[in-house]
């Protein structure tokens, strides 16, 4: 099977040439490019592409890559909102994704937001390099005790409440689906959960139903200094009133892996490029927010994993016996 690769980063090459050796049925060409209609030619004579998180896979660039022989179509990652399905299964397009690669990645680098932006790390690390020892404007509040609300409790959330649990924190959650194995976590409906949380943390996938799920009216139901962490998609969360809620010094911090209007931003160097969104650059402007770039994936053993389970989902479509788990219908 030979397979294209798109918007094929150094660490994507690294993980799956490290794994190659045992899919050797498997031919990979990588692309620095990402997959659209001006770029889906590249796919002619391929069997396969795969994509990432926030490849253009909609209705006009599945139709040329059906043009050009494309079957299917491999995520190398667990999100699947960038898919026009009803278009892929018209086309009798396959696609295959990898659900989960590694949920403490994301559920620590969740983590990892809370406490930076609740101890305000990238305040005091960028002062002491200029030889600043101040603490004013640096304190911060102690999680112990606390009440962590966790939206949504898949393998990624139920991390997420695990750690918090560790930290000592009163765990609580929603989820559609409670998760029997957390004894500790006491579910509760949405509006509870935003209403008694201190720190919230977002773990649920991207819908037409929950779109823009922290707004307005969801931010006024909050604790006055809640912690916001979105490590899951930028469209749970509508931005302008988000923005309002932190001039409204509604939040002691807001940690964000995630955020709307990533576009190009997303896995690219820009640095010499003034930033086109000003939502993003309002956002970079507060203090006591920390954005980083979709990177709550990316851990080695993570990496690993989202390989073996690519390439095996390769093999197992070529061999008629599709995990139906990681089938994206």
């Amino acid at each position: 099977m030979r397979i294209l690769f798109y918007d094929a980063a150094n660490y994507d090459k690294e993980s799956f040439q490290g794994v190659a050796g045992e899919y050797q049925d498997i031919e990979i060409t990588y692309e620095e490019v990402d997959v659209n209609t001006k770029t889906a030619f590249l796919a002619e004579g391929y069997d396969a592409i795969c994509a990432f998180v926030n490849s253009d896979l909609s209705a006009p660039v599945l139709e040329k890559l059906t043009k050009y022989g494309i079957k299917l179509i491999l995520l190398r990652c667990a999100g699947f909102n960038n898919v026009d399905l009803n278009k892929s299964n018209e086309l009798g397009m396959t696609v295959l994704r990898v659900p989960g690669y590694s949920p403490e990645a994301v559920a620590e680098h969740a983590m990892t937001l809370a406490m930076a932006v609740n101890r305000h790390i990238h305040k005091s690390y960028i002062r002491v390099r200029e030889n600043n020892f101040s603490l004013t404007g640096l304190t911060g509040i102690n999680f112990f005790g606390k009440t962590a609300g966790i939206v949504g409790t898949g393998k990624i959330g139920a991390a997420m409440c695990r750690i918090c649990h560790g930290f000592g924190m009163k765990v609580i959650a929603y989820d559609m689906y409670p998760n029997k194995n957390l004894d500790f976590v006491e579910y509760k409906t949405l509006d509870e959960v935003l209403k008694e949380s201190d720190l919230i943390s977002l773990h649920c996938p991207l819908t037409d139903d929950n779109r823009h799920m922290i707004n307005k009216e969801t931010i006024a139901m909050m604790k006055d200094d809640v912690v916001l962490v979105n490590t899951s998609r930028g469209g749970l969360v509508k931005t302008e009133d988000l923005i309002q809620g932190i001039r409204s010094k509604k939040f002691f911090g807001v940690g964000l892996d995630v955020y709307e209007e990533e576009g190009r931003n997303v896995f690219e160097n820009r640095e010499d490029e003034l930033l086109e969104s000003s939502i993003t650059a309002r956002l970079l402007s507060f203090p006591n927010v920390i954005v980083t770039s979709h990177q709550g994936f990316l851990t080695r053993e993570a990496l690993e994993a989202i390989s073996h389970t690519t390439l095996q989902n390769a093999l197992d479509f070529e061999k008629g016996t599709i995990n139906e788990m990681n089938l994206v219908k």
